[in-house]
């Protein structure tokens, strides 16, 4: 030991006051490839472990960072105009705020009101259903829905207290989940700049440059389709609206914010569509099956005409690759998945035409 001290006294200096490095180990000998790779099987198991047991957190991470790209071309907008990114932040934030609740206001007493009527029209409904002469008891007869739907409830197996036990938990879990992600995405939005700048410093210097127009491509790639989808849905609820309004289908308020809210998702309005037409049997047969042919023809329209208007080029993705990304993002994430599933399957797109296919190329 005594040795040891004397040797380190004597590797000290001004320059090196630690001494100077020693050799380097052999990374090619036995010990140290038993050793790295060992760590490597660790490492990446426990990172395994640490994402599964993360992953809800995850989720709610991945959707607010995909509203904060949304809004981010507006906060972007306003900064080009002089105006400081805490102030652009904070207007974006207030009006998108602001507009949500002013709808869900005004859209508050037709929906009570709507809902109201729809329970006292139960009995009614019910009272059809055993009429076999009307079209909900020939639909009744045929597919024994009331039997289908006395059956759900009977065999629910959980008393009504508990059943409003876990439907509590549960609306209070969502609306949980929905103050965490728009906080989440307010902190995203306003530090979006350092966001960027950590992630491009994860990039060697060499390929920096293009990882900044590449990645910068992606980014506005999400903004776009963030921007067009919740204007193409707002489109599609307004239609709704307008065309229960003039037919008379009943609860126009109610299948307008349905059709909106479903139409953010991929193929929505076909699903919203196929709601409202049920809904249009209880005025006539006529009825349903015109607005069937509405939504027919709508679909064709936001496809070839709002979205490509709208989104323009950011977002081209092919039909089949649309509904393969569809699918596979509900079957890994739900609905979160099928949510961000269109611009991920365009992010990817771009990556693979830009780095791959040349390497290929090259090869």
């Amino acid at each position: 030991m005594a040795a040891a001290e004397r040797a380190a006294a004597q590797m000290r200096s001004e320059s090196a006051p630690f001494g100077a490095r020693g050799e380097r180990f052999n990374r090619r000998s036995p010990f140290f490839v038993g050793m790295a790779a060992s760590a490597g099987v660790a490492v990446t198991y426990a990172a395994v472990r640490v994402l599964g047991a993360a992953a809800p957190v995850l989720v709610l991470v991945g959707a607010a960072m995909f509203f904060a790209l949304g809004l981010e071309p507006a906060v972007a907008g306003l900064v080009k105009h002089k105006v400081p990114r805490w102030a652009a932040v904070t207007l974006v934030v207030v009006v998108v705020f602001g507009v949500f609740a002013g709808a869900v206001a005004a859209a508050i007493p037709p929906l009570a009101q709507e809902a109201r009527q729809f329970i006292e029209q139960v009995p009614r409904f019910l009272q059809e259903a055993q009429n076999h002469s009307t079209v909900i008891g020939g639909l009744n007869e045929r597919f024994h829905v009331q039997q289908r739907i006395t059956d759900m409830l009977h065999t629910s197996g959980a008393p009504a207290v508990g059943g409003l036990l876990r439907a509590g938990e549960t609306v209070f879990g969502a609306l949980s989940h929905v103050g965490i992600v728009a906080v989440l995405t307010v902190y995203f939005l306003g530090d979006m700049p350092r966001i960027r700048a950590t992630m491009y410093r994860l990039v060697p210097k060499s390929r920096r440059p293009r990882a900044i127009l590449i990645g910068d491509e992606v980014m506005a790639k999400v903004g776009d389709y963030v921007f067009g989808n919740v204007l193409t849905s707002l489109i599609a609820g307004a239609a709704t609206f307008a065309w229960c309004f003039f037919l008379h289908v009943p609860y126009a308020v109610l299948l307008g914010v349905f059709v909106a809210i479903i139409d953010l998702f991929p193929y929505g309005s076909t699903v919203g569509g196929f709601v409202v037409a049920l809904v249009a049997l209880t005025v006539s047969i006529p009825v349903s099956i015109a607005t069937v042919a509405f939504y027919v023809g709508f679909r064709l329209a936001e496809d070839y005409l709002l979205t490509p208007r709208i989104i323009g080029r950011a977002v081209r993705v092919p039909g089949g690759v649309t509904v393969f990304a569809v699918l596979i993002g509900a079957a890994l994430l739900g609905v979160v998945g099928a949510l961000v599933a269109i611009p991920v399957a365009a992010a990817v797109q771009l990556l693979v035409s830009e780095l791959l296919f040349p390497t290929l190329d090259e090869a």
